[in-house]
């Protein structure tokens, strides 16, 4: 499923038009993203958590040139999905 496919699944089960499914989308990636920003987590009863992770820095290789290269710490979002969301995916 695409971002216009959701949408438009979203604008259907909710009965909203297809621009206020889009601004409600919108809205939702977005005040996750603020709040992974600060480093706080979104949890999502039934669907999972998202949350920052720090990745320590390490060694690597460009792959033309073979040469070593040292890759830096940073941050990646994460998400760990519930129980709810895994039982509905396998049953």
């Amino acid at each position: 499923m695409n971002r216009a496919e959701l949408i438009r699944a979203v604008a259907e089960k909710a009965k909203f038009t297809a621009s206020d499914a889009e601004l409600a989308i919108d809205a939702v990636i977005s005040c996750v993203t603020e709040e992974l920003k600060t480093g706080e987590s979104v949890r999502l009863l039934g669907l999972g958590t998202f949350s920052v992770a720090d990745r320590p820095a390490r060694s690597g290789r460009n792959p033309l040139t073979g040469e070593a290269l040292v890759l830096p710490a940073g941050k990646v979002p994460s998400f760990k999905y519930s129980k709810t969301l895994k039982d509905a995916v396998n049953a």
